[in-house]
């Protein structure tokens, strides 16, 4: 028996793109949906709404998803993540590490992953979810 979690992976479409959501990668940081939610609320099932604001609003707030939960497939393009090539890595205050680009983790179990857009890693030392972020730095109360 495996200790590995099963990756989870919730698709949202319209008639341009598709929104993907891993919920295992979330860290709950409310961006999504404070600014809109109109799209992302979290009151619904479903939590997406994807006729709530045209196409290009959601993939720009889609763009802003400080961990990568959220990422999207444009139906014409192809995927959003294959235009983010450069690495940039980002100390969020009091919040995780984010680091942009694809990466390649190998985890302390000598698993390895690949990871696109955005991963968040946890500086607070609470995650469970390690090296990741889940959010346990808002109730520890993490500052850096």
């Amino acid at each position: 028996m495996s200790d590995e979690k099963k990756e989870v992976i919730k698709n949202y479409s319209n008639d341009d793109i598709t929104v993907v959501w891993k919920p295992n990668t979330c860290i709950h940081a409310k961006k999504c949906w404070k600014e809109l939610i109109q799209v992302f609320d979290p009151r619904n099932r479903p939590w997406v709404n994807m006729d709530g604001a045209s196409t290009e609003r959601i993939k720009k707030q889609v763009e802003a998803c400080p961990s990568g939960a959220l990422s999207y497939i444009s139906k014409k393009e192809g995927s959003e993540a294959a235009a983010h090539t450069e690495i940039k890595v980002e100390a969020l205050e009091n919040g995780p590490l984010l680091v942009f680009g694809t990466l390649h983790v190998t985890n302390s179990d000598g698993t390895s992953e690949k990871k696109n857009k955005t991963t968040a890693f946890c500086r607070c030392g609470v995650s469970q979810n390690k090296p990741y972020c889940d959010g346990a730095h808002v109730k520890s109360e993490f500052r850096g």
